[in-house]
């Protein structure tokens, strides 16, 4: 495996820790300088940041090349970093929230590390360059959590601390990235990159590229809104803080370890079969985590919960590469970051909502049927290349 890839597997176990770092501590800090109606108001903020970073980092990266996209990204993140440091000691909530919104542009940037792991491979070793990438998250199951209970007492403000060690994080990725070397375009790309490119919509009406983003919008999507809505559940039901902080860690360990065997699972199995199992491991969460009562309940859901994940979204990531030339990559990938990403978005921001208005049973039984999505747009695509349509054949 090349050493960019291995790097990028360390950016990524940054970016991730500095995620769980937010997601630890922003709701605290929303309450803390506005009030508990706004407590959340942090992490939609950093919601938006990322949405508003999907388009243009893809087609920044494809202007000025992935290396330098990425140390873009790492300096809006540090730059949020910043000034969450002085919103914090000027206790200015406006501040706050802007600081969170650079911290999400910073976040969108790094979703591209793993299109960048697998350009950097070997054709045949790119599923694989893809689940190494993923993995950094198991790094930072354990790293991120930690961050946030030795950081947060640091400073005499309380968890400015916090955002001094998510400073570092992103000063140590550039670090790492003044060393990783990502392959220029080779020369087959070059002549591919002559054929004239086709047009975005064209490209969004391929069967394969509907699944991708089908795919990746759902395991996103209901892991998102179970996992978000699983710590209000579990305090509603009288579980303690300690069941809930290992519960979501466990969860983070079940989304990221599958990504190192993952890859040659899609290179063997192929990623449909990946993602109907995917969907049937989120259908397998939703129903231990209603029907099996107490912890082991919302434990054994959300170990579930994060495997369904992993095997939706890291084949729908390999599936969706097949979609496009390279001089079309930049659009498109940018098109499924926007949609996967405002999808993650909308469903952070109703989780709490939902929980509250119609409970966590049928709040469960809501998403079960959107898992079989993805199970009906494949078939659809194997009958439609297997009659060979003209209007909806693969080009």
């Amino acid at each position: 495996m090349p050493l960019a890839v291995t790097l990028l597997s360390l950016c990524q176990a940054l970016l991730v820790s500095g995620n769980i770092l937010l997601i630890a501590v922003s709701p605290l800090i929303g309450a803390q300088l506005a009030s508990s109606t706004w407590s959340t108001a942090p992490v939609a903020t950093q919601w938006l940041g990322l949405m508003c970073a999907t388009i243009p980092a893809s087609l920044i990266t494809a202007r000025l090349g992935r290396r330098r996209g990425f140390v873009l990204g790492n300096l809006c993140g540090l730059a949020g970093a910043g000034l969450a440091v002085l919103a914090l000691s000027l206790q200015h909530f406006g501040l706050f929230l802007f600081s969170t919104w650079l911290v999400g542009i910073g976040i969108g940037f790094g979703q591209l590390y793993r299109f960048a792991a697998m350009e950097a491979a070997p054709p045949e070793q790119r599923e694989r360059a893809i689940g190494m990438v993923m993995g950094g998250g198991v790094l930072a199951a354990f790293f991120g959590p930690w961050l946030a209970r030795t950081s947060h007492a640091l400073a005499e403000t309380p968890f400015l601390g916090s955002f001094i060690g998510l400073a570092a994080l992103y000063l140590l990725a550039l670090g790492l990235l003044a060393f990783i070397r990502l392959p220029q375009d080779t020369e087959a790309d070059r002549q591919s990159s002559d054929v004239p490119a086709r047009q975005l919509s064209h490209i969004m009406r391929q069967p394969t590229f509907l699944l991708a983003v089908l795919s990746a919008m759902v395991g996103y999507g209901v892991m998102n809104l179970a996992m978000t809505a699983t710590p209000l559940a579990m305090a509603t039901a009288g579980h303690g803080f300690d069941h809930v902080a290992t519960t979501i860690q466990w969860h983070v360990v079940a989304m990221f370890l599958p990504s190192f065997f993952t890859g040659r699972l899609t290179a063997r199995f192929g990623a449909g079969t990946m993602i109907v199992s995917g969907c049937v491991f989120l259908l397998a969460s939703l129903i231990t985590a209603q029907y099996l009562s107490g912890t082991t309940g919302f434990f054994l859901g959300l170990i579930l919960l994060g495997i369904g994940w992993n095997f939706t979204f890291l084949p729908a990531t390999s599936l969706l590469t097949t979609c496009y030339q390279p001089s079309e990559k930049a659009r498109t990938q940018a098109a499924n970051e926007f949609l996967v990403f405002t999808t993650g978005a909308i469903t952070a921001l109703l989780a709490g909502p939902l929980v509250s208005s119609i409970g966590w049973a049928l709040l469960n039984q809501w998403l079960m049927p959107l898992c079989l999505l993805p199970i009906g747009l494949l078939a659809w695509r194997q009958l439609a290349l297997r009659v060979r349509r003209p209007q909806i054949e693969e080009s």
